[in-house]
Order: structure tokens, then sequence, then C-alpha cells
């Protein structure tokens, strides 16, 4: 079977045919030919994604001429190349242009026309796609007016795939990069995600592991030239490779006794190794770096802290316009769980903080939305706007390593949205995170969003189907964070599975849902981690109790919690701005969702919808469940709207997720009725 025919492999590029007739008709009197100074079909990219488009959407193939005739169309080029443009721009969406914007805009005069320009043919790919995609919505095309610019100048994925094949945290197969430390053989697989990628925005991709095993340490050496043919892949669409890079390299590939970052040998070594790089691949983006990190090597090692371990890198990169993606990942992962001050929530902000200024003006820190690890809830970390000198960036994770790893059905992008609105404070009201992380809050050159990547060689990509809506939507909410999460899945739905109203409206209200019911069935009000060890899928409560890793529930007889206030517990909230350390010091306004990542609480305390803590974990876990199985009925009641292929596809997963939500309820409300001996108020089956 040919993968590119299948619809679950084409994602949101699933140009199905236009089948209302009367519509058809205007896409084809608006769509029907393309006015440009490209001469021909295929000249470039983005000509050829429009003219693909347009012909598998309306059953027409435009016809290209190069001068305006007035007989309707599209009038497509670039802004300084476009003549017949001259007067249809105006000076305001000139000057709004950048680099990777586009306008697409209904002119009258000639024609009546669409116009379709850009800066750049980046702009003008970003711009097609932007066209093609009002077209999968079925919007009108007559009375258009758009000048969109990316919001994030990096929009980033970041892999972890390793060369022998595997992928760290993968629940979509293996690598589509690497086989057996070689490249894959079906390259052009690879070029089919590049377009994937483009189509929401994407311009820079991370192609291996942030934790750097011996064999990718040499992609920056005697591999560098499998990184060549993937930079050759990615630049057509916009995209620009970056490397995660091993600290120790210098030793391990270089033959040196030290990796200090301030040694003049290893600064010139790396010199001529990023000379190297840049000679092969000029448009190589840089690297990212997780250093002093779960035994990961790094400047510690030397006694140097993270700002000069960065900026040796950084100092390297500069010529060349490259940038060092520092992650703040770092803590204690030795900690001792008898150790009550110690938190690992404040660990990324007393590491990174007080080096504000430091860091070198093309280093950017790469900050997890919250301060643990990737929680289903967790609040957003402090550190956020807390360093106004430093260029700072978003680093979310697409794929579900604690959010029910591509089985379980759980949407991402309400999190995200609620992360990026998320108000710091940093310069009074209104500094949200994602004024923060895009560089205008501090009017910083750099920033934008990082992605940790849901993909592999499964035929559909994510394993589940509908896994494919979080990669949609990371995209779009990197491109514009002002998106509505509504607006996002409706168009991911309409392009992925048509405009079938009864589809639409099942799809979408089950994505929306499903971040909630997850919620409800696994790990109650912000505390997280009751997942298996190593694994992290179902349910362990005190799995990570006594571990090493900082991850704790304080769980007793008598309450819950980890109380992390200024007054009594480890001062973490602290690290906020004074109005939000003040929302979480004091139970009365904490958020009920994060009100045991706070405080360690009894669990007779009365939430504020009434209910107690006790009664909310018992009413939450077996809502969960009653909640999935409406998402199994749901989706049964789209059984012929939907291809057989995809439709098999979720329902087994969905079926999967049943079997997990329930082994969830029981082993959770077991424990704390076990832990209590408070009952269910409403005598539902607990296992005694």
């Amino acid at each position: 079977m040919d993968l590119m025919e299948t619809a679950d492999y084409r994602c949101w590029l699933n140009y199905g045919r236009v089948e209302d007739e009367a519509l058809c008709r205007h896409y084809r009197e608006w769509c029907s030919r393309i006015v440009t100074p490209i001469p021909a079909a295929g000249a470039t990219l983005a000509l050829s994604e429009l003219v693909t488009g347009i012909q598998q959407l309306t059953a027409v193939q435009p016809d290209i001429a190069v001068y305006p005739s007035g007989q309707q169309g599209i009038l497509f080029g670039l802004l300084e190349s476009a003549p017949f443009s001259a007067g249809l721009v105006t000076p305001e969406e000139k000057a709004e242009l950048n680099e990777e914007g586009f306008l697409l805009k209904t002119v009258s005069q000639p024609g009546p026309y669409l116009l379709l320009t850009a800066r750049t043919e980046q702009g003008l790919l970003y711009g097609v796609f932007g066209l093609l995609r009002l077209l999968q919505s079925r919007r009108r095309l007559d009375r258009l007016q758009m000048v969109e610019t990316p919001k994030n100048p990096i929009r980033m994925l970041n892999h972890w795939d390793n060369l022998d094949g595997s992928v760290e945290r993968g629940y979509a197969g293996n690598s589509f990069f690497y086989r057996n430390n070689e490249l894959t053989a079906n390259l052009e697989r690879v070029r089919d995600y590049a377009r994937l990628l483009a189509s929401i925005g994407i311009n820079r991709i991370v192609v291996n592991n942030v934790n750097v095993h011996p064999e990718e340490t040499k992609l920056i050496d005697c591999r560098l030239g499998m990184v060549e043919k993937l930079a050759e892949i990615f630049r057509p669409y916009g995209i620009r490779l970056m490397l995660s890079i091993n600290y120790a390299s210098p030793m391990e590939i270089g033959g040196l006794p030290t990796a200090d970052p301030l040694d003049p040998e290893v600064r010139q070594w790396w010199r001529q190794r990023v000379e190297v790089i840049y000679k092969r691949i000029p448009d190589f983006g840089g690297f990212l770096v997780k250093a002093d990190s779960e035994h990961r090597p790094g400047p510690f090692t030397y006694g140097r802290n993270h700002a000069e371990g960065a900026n040796m890198l950084a100092e390297a990169l500069a010529p060349y316009g490259g940038v060092v993606i520092w992650r703040c990942f770092v803590y204690n992962c030795q900690q001792d769980w008898r150790d009550r001050k110690t938190d690992r929530a404040r660990a990324a902000y007393d590491h990174f903080q007080p080096l504000d200024g430091a860091f070198a003006s093309n280093v950017i820190l790469q900050i997890k939305n919250g301060p643990m690890d990737f929680q289903v809830r967790e609040p957003v970390s402090p550190l956020f706007g807390a360093m106004p000198a430093t260029n700072q960036m978003l680093e979310l994770q697409i794929t579900q390593e604690y959010t029910g790893q591509q089985i379980d059905l759980c949407y991402l992008a309400p999190q995200w949205k609620e992360v990026l609105d998320f108000d710091t404070y940093a310069r009074g009201e209104g500094s949200f995170v994602k004024r923060v992380v895009n560089g205008s809050l501090f009017q910083r050159p750099y920033g934008g969003m990082a992605g940790v990547a849901n993909v592999g060689d499964d035929p559909n990509w994510t394993g589940h189907p509908l896994a494919q809506a979080n990669l949609y939507a990371f995209g779009r909410l990197s491109w514009d964070p002002d998106l509505s999460v509504e607006e996002i899945t409706e168009e991911w739905v309409k392009a992925t599975f048509g405009p079938d109203p009864e589809v639409g409206a099942t799809i979408s209200r089950m994505l929306l849902s499903s971040w909630r019911i997850y919620e409800n069935y696994t790990a109650p009000l912000g505390i997280g981690w009751m997942v298996n060890p190593g694994f992290h899928y179902g349910p362990n409560v005190d799995g990570y109790e006594y571990s090493r890793w900082g991850t704790y529930h304080r769980a007793t007889c008598h309450g819950i919690g980890v109380d992390r206030t200024m007054a009594s517990g480890t001062g973490y909230t602290g690290q906020y701005f004074p109005e939000n350390a003040r929302r979480y010091e004091d139970v009365a306004t904490c958020p009920d969702e994060l009100i045991l990542f706070f405080h360690h609480l009894p669990y007779t305390h009365r939430l504020k919808n009434g209910k107690t803590i006790i009664q909310h974990i018992y009413d939450t876990h077996f809502a969960g469940v009653e909640q999935v199985k409406e998402l199994i009925q749901s989706w049964g009641r789209l059984k012929g709207k939907v291809d057989e292929r995809r439709f098999r596809q979720v329902e087994e997963r969905l079926t999967k997720q049943l079997v997990a939500a329930e082994e969830w309820r029981d082993v959770i409300n077991t424990y704390f009725y076990r832990k209590t001996g408070i009952p269910d108020q409403h005598r539902r089956k607990i296992y005694p």
C-alpha cells in the first residue's frame, strides 16, 4: 500500500475535493488562473504547492500567466519582484510584513484578483498554506484581508531520536531519520514531514536526542554528512537544522583532556568545529544543550556556571548567526526523600535567575512550561519573566510522556493556551508568558517555542490518529499564540476529516474535553507523578515517593500535598512576582486545581466547590471512567462517516484508554480509601 494515498499519512494536508458545487464554482472562479512572474508551475516550491492544492480541492488545473489580463484569478509573487502589485500593497501592509510574513487580500483592480505576496519564498510558502487552509475550512474568498507574520521568531521541534533508530519517549514507532546508525533509506518520508511542518510554520528542527550518546556525538564530526543531507531536504521548506550536542565532545571526539569552557584549547576546538559545520551547512541553526542535568556533562564539572558554559559555544556560533539554546531542566536528581526543604520545583529558578544579564546575546534559555516535568497539571514556571536581560523560550512536550503516551486521547492545546496566557506580572498586569517568550515584553532579539516531537515511523505518524492534533496545534500556537483553541481545533478537524458538521462537532468536542478527562482519572489537584517509574504509563501512587528524583506527594493518613509556601514550606511561592506569590501562598486564593502542589492539606479540607479533597478524588476518578465511555460512544456514532482505517485505529486506542482509566480509578481510590478510612459518600465500588 502506498502510504501517501492514505488519509492518516497525509494528516491535515488532505486536500479533499470540495463537494459543495456552488462553493466549488466560487473557488474555481478565483483560483483557476494564477498570474505570476514565475514562468511555470513547479519553478518554485510555493507555486507548486499552490497548484497542487487547487487541483486537488477543485479538480481544475490552474492556468499560469505572466501578465494580468483583467480575468479573475490569483496574483502571486514576491513583493519586490511582482510589478503588478504596485499600488495594491499599502505602506502600512508593507511595513507589517517581515521576512516570514505574507499578505493575502482581495483586490478589485486589476481583476478582481486575490493578491498573495510576501518578501521571501518562505513567506510565500506560508501564504500558500494559509490560502489552502481557508479553502479546507470552506471560507469564501471575495472579502479577504490578511497580513500574517509569526509572533515567535523561533518555532522549533526537538526530536529525541537516536541514531540506532530508537526514539526516547517516542510512542509512534521508531525514528524515520535514522536506522542502525545511518540515515534511513526512505528520505521521501522526511521530505513529506518537512512539508507538514512548513504548513504549520515550523522554522527550526533539532534532529537528535538531547541525551547525546556516543554515536550522536559524532554528528558534529565524522557523521556530519548525515546532517548535511537532512539540511538539504528541510532547507526548501524554510526549516533550519540544529543539533543537540554533548558538552564533553572536546574530550570524547576531540582528544582533549578537558571540556572546561574557559580553557583556550577547548574554545579553539569549538570554533574550528563550528567553522567546519558552516562550510558544509551555511544555514545551520546552532546547538541545543542539556548540560549538568540528569548525569549529562556540563560546566559544573570545572567549577563554571551555566552562563560561562553557554557563552563559550555562543562565541563560536556568533559569526555565522547561530544560536545556543540552553535547557533549564537542571535539578538535583540524587535527592534524599527525607529532606523536606530541597524542592525540585525551585531548581530552575535558583540555578538561572541569578545569572540574568550574564548570557551572550545569542544564547536562549529553554524553559519547560512548569517547574517539574510536563505533568498533566502544574503551575507555570516562575522563571518566565524573571530574567529581563536574557532571551527565553518555552518548551512544551508534544509527545505524551505523562499524558497517555498516544494511547489515551489527551489534546494538549488547552493546557498550552493556559500557559501562554498566564500573566507573570513581570512588568505589571499584561506580562503574559507569550510576550516573554516572543521577546516583545523586554525587547529581546531571540525567543520562541520548542515542542518535543510526537512523531515516528508509524504509518499515521503519531500512533493515535487524533494525536496529530497536538502537533498541528503546537505549530499554529507557535505561529500565533493569540489564536483560540477552538479556532485551531476546527481548522485541524476540517483539514483532516473534511467539512461534515457532525464529524467536526463530535471530534472537536472529544478533543476539547480530553485533557480534563485525562486529569480526572489520573493524579489529582496538581500533585502529579503517580505513575510507574521509568515507563510513566499507568498508576503507581508511591512509585516515586521514596525516590531520588524529588517527585513527592507526601500523603499520610491525615493529609496530602507538598508545602511550598514561604510561611512554612520550601519557599517556592516566593519565586513568583508578588501578585502570583500571594495568590499561591494563601489556601483561600490558591486555585483548587493546583492546591496540592502548593499546600499540604487534610483530606477533609473543603475545596471552593464545597467538596472535600477525598470526595473530589473519588468523584473525579469515577467520572473520568464514565467520560472515557462517552468518548467511545461519540466515536462509535461516526462509523461510516470516517474512513474505516482511521475509525478502527481510534476505536482500538479508546478501548485501551478505558482499560487504563479503570485501572487508574481503582488503584487511586483504593489507595486513598485504605490510607484514610473515609468512605465514598455515594457508596460506589472501592476495593478495601
